[in-house]
């Protein structure tokens, strides 16, 4: 049995979840354990979240919804806890994100944060992480959802050939995430890669990585990271730069069709099957 510990309802989204599930279970009649055998869990599991210790998934939140019965409350509660995950100066712009209705983002040294695999998210953020590593990914992969919307934004990623070739994770992890590439721009109209060759040379996104985001009523951002933080600015200059400089990049990538080849050919002789002398892959 975890020892119950009072929660402070109102110091975050993560111990308002967990109160509520405590609330809503006892108000159901049922032990943690009996919980648990009902969402194919463990009451350990449970009494985590009840206690602020664990970050609830969203198919957990869905399946807690069912088993008792209220509503989608949790299914709706999660997203708001999962953004609280994320680092305090990239809440802000996870929300401006989400209702961007264009996204343009250079990247040079990995795959862009929405076209991410859970595997090589997880391999991303478990570099120097010492925090739930499987709360972080969730939180990441949530960020995702904008992509299923009836409207998603228009989004258009440009990333240097390194970002193919710099293997993170694993071979296999790899493989999974160029496929996914392929897969988004092969299911999604409104979404394009392009990818700067090393033969580009010297580009326009030699200062760093950036992403622009449009908005149908507000005024338009452009967002940048250093090694701390990140730093989000409407300042005019700071755009009419930014999209100058990502007109730059596009011009010097290599065209949709050219980039989907690279990454299949990537693919293929970096991270597919490589057999051994007996006939067996290579690990």
């Amino acid at each position: 049995m975890v020892n119950i510990r009072d929660l402070d309802p109102s110091a975050s989204p993560l111990d308002y979840y967990g109160s509520e599930l405590r609330r809503k279970r006892e108000g159901a009649g049922m032990t943690q354990e009996q919980l648990g055998k009902c969402i194919f869990c463990a009451a350990s599991l449970i009494g985590q979240i009840e206690t602020g210790r664990k970050i609830p998934t969203r198919e957990l939140s869905d399946r807690l919804d069912a088993a008792l019965l209220t509503e989608g409350f949790f299914g709706r509660l999660v997203g708001l806890v999962l953004r609280s995950v994320l680092p305090s100066w990239f809440q802000q712009y996870a929300e401006m994100e989400a209702r961007a209705a264009f996204i343009s983002s250079f990247h040079a040294q990995l795959v862009y944060g929405l076209f991410q695999t859970e595997d090589y998210a997880r391999a991303v953020l478990g570099v120097r992480s010492d925090s739930d590593i499987d709360g972080l990914v969730e939180a990441r992969m949530e960020r995702q959802r904008i992509l299923e919307r009836d409207t998603p934004p228009l989004i258009w990623g440009v990333m240097t050939e390194a970002v193919l070739r710099q293997e993170i994770g694993s071979r296999a992890i790899m493989r999974e995430q160029l496929q996914h590439l392929l897969d988004i721009q092969h299911r999604h109209e409104w979404a394009k890669v392009q990818v700067l060759p090393y033969k580009a040379g010297a580009h326009a996104g030699l200062m760093g990585e950036f992403t622009l985001l449009r908005f149908d009523d507000d005024p338009d951002l452009v967002y940048t990271e250093d090694f701390v933080q990140g730093h989000m600015t409407a300042n005019p200059q700071a755009l009419r730069e930014g999209s100058l400089r990502y007109d730059h990049l596009q011009a010097s990538a290599l065209s949709v069709e050219d980039s989907a080849a690279l990454i299949a050919r990537v693919m293929e002789e970096r991270y597919g099957d490589q057999l051994r002398p007996d006939g067996r892959p290579v690990a």
